[in-house]
């Protein structure tokens, strides 16, 4: 009996060059798991059935308004941000606005590869340096004077976040709690509004910072 055809991972190339969706597809060519489908900054927003998004840092700053609105549209999108400027000040700025993964456009083929099927695996890809630097942007941010309401987790919430902060992907943190990685992405959207944060890196580090895992409240 042969087993079912593996599903392939839907990528949305957001470019506003269509050479470059030319040269990412023929990169991409002997990974028959992939299919990606072009998209414009405008056509994005009407596209579906997408897995990952692709996005490049040479639409411009509109690039990190794209992100909002799909965020906003789905908090768990899985996004990639591509960039050709020297320094971290885009990816810093990428990952803040919520992407999952940053890739340098120099970079191989095996890397893009590798950043797509890590995210796509609900895990996040950036180099440790960039991670280190965006752990200390985000834990430098002025906190608004005033009382702040403690944060309320339910013990479902409480687990999925405690299996989050040791780096576990979607799929792990299902198989650990025995539910649907559906479900897990759903739980994990829902701490992310609960914190205020834009992604996995970013809530991983409110929840060590604010020592969210020792609280022991519950609904």
């Amino acid at each position: 009996m042969q087993s079912a055809a593996k599903s392939p991972i839907r990528i949305a190339v957001v470019e506003n060059d269509p050479l470059r969706f030319v040269g990412l597809r023929a990169m991409f060519e002997d990974e028959h798991d992939f299919a990606l489908q072009n998209c414009t900054p405008a056509s994005i927003f009407k596209a579906r059935g997408y897995d990952v998004v692709l996005i490049g840092s040479r639409i411009g700053p509109a690039m990190y308004e794209i992100m909002a609105g799909l965020k906003a549209l789905n908090p768990t999108v899985c996004i990639i941000a591509t960039g050709n400027v020297p320094g971290d000040e885009t990816a810093l700025r990428a990952l803040c606005a919520g992407a999952k993964g940053y890739v340098e456009e120099s970079s191989p083929a095996k890397e893009f590869k590798q950043a797509i099927r890590t995210v796509h695996g609900g895990s996040v890809w950036a180099s440790r340096k960039l991670i280190s630097k965006f752990i200390e942007r985000v834990t430098n941010i002025p906190r608004r004077p005033g009382r702040e309401e403690p944060l309320v987790f339910t013990e479902r919430e409480r687990d999925v976040l405690h299996l989050l902060v040791s780096g576990r992907t979607n799929k792990e943190i299902g198989a650990a709690l025995g539910i649907e990685e559906r479900t897990v992405k759903m739980h994990v959207a829902k701490l992310m509004r609960k914190a205020g944060v834009a992604n996995r890196i970013a809530l991983s580090v409110h929840a060590l910072t604010h020592s969210l895992l020792a609280v022991d409240q519950t609904e």
